[in-house]
């Protein structure tokens, strides 16, 4: 039985959308197309990493939990400051644990996750066109095995990377219109 689709934290007054894939798979692209339609502000997780992991995914060494834990914590205090200012958010994250998405809906805010889930040769054929991004190709195979499935957490929604990058921001707003807004208060400024 699939556990009926919801979103995170209903009664907050701020909201989140997660754009989360492995690297290439778009959520920046996605993430800032949505900003524009919905006027959010967007937020890159990249933006949050220490020079020193960034010096470590260019050079194709795969993040532990200690590297990521800050990283974490930063985008978190982040989204909780947007919150206390009513600023909605789209953030573009990896989110390849559960405990790094866990930690960010613990934010607050009222959340949904968009997943980007494409084959890894879809995504290596994008990230083969990809320049000047710090992160090394070569990391691609350890992104694909960090990954935990958000299979049973009801407030992730697929959306299909295979499509035309017009085809997938539709997508991802039919989702975030019905999911997020349909029923949010009209009291809250949008």
């Amino acid at each position: 039985m699939t556990p009926q689709k919801t979103i995170s934290n209903p009664t907050a007054t701020t909201n989140l959308i997660i754009v989360m894939g492995v690297s290439g798979s778009g959520k920046s692209t996605l993430a800032r197309a949505l900003a524009d339609i919905y006027h959010y502000q967007y937020l890159d997780g990249d933006d949050f990493h220490s020079e020193e992991s960034r010096a470590l995914m260019a050079q194709a060494i795969p993040l532990t939990d200690e590297h990521r834990a800050p990283w974490v914590a930063a985008i978190k205090h982040r989204l909780q400051a947007n919150a206390t200012q009513q600023i909605h958010t789209i953030l573009a994250f990896s989110g390849l644990k559960q405990k790094h998405r866990d930690e960010l809906r613990s934010a607050g805010l009222r959340t949904m996750v968009l997943y980007l889930n494409g084959n890894k040769a879809t995504i290596e054929e994008r990230i083969s066109k990809r320049t000047g991004h710090f992160m090394a190709p070569a990391l691609l195979e350890s992104q694909f095995a960090s990954m935990e499935e958000p299979i049973n957490e009801t407030d992730v929604y697929g959306v299909d990377v295979w499509s035309t990058v017009a085809q997938v921001v539709a997508q991802s707003c039919e989702l975030i219109d019905e999911y997020l807004l349909a029923d949010q208060p009209t009291s809250l400024p949008l």
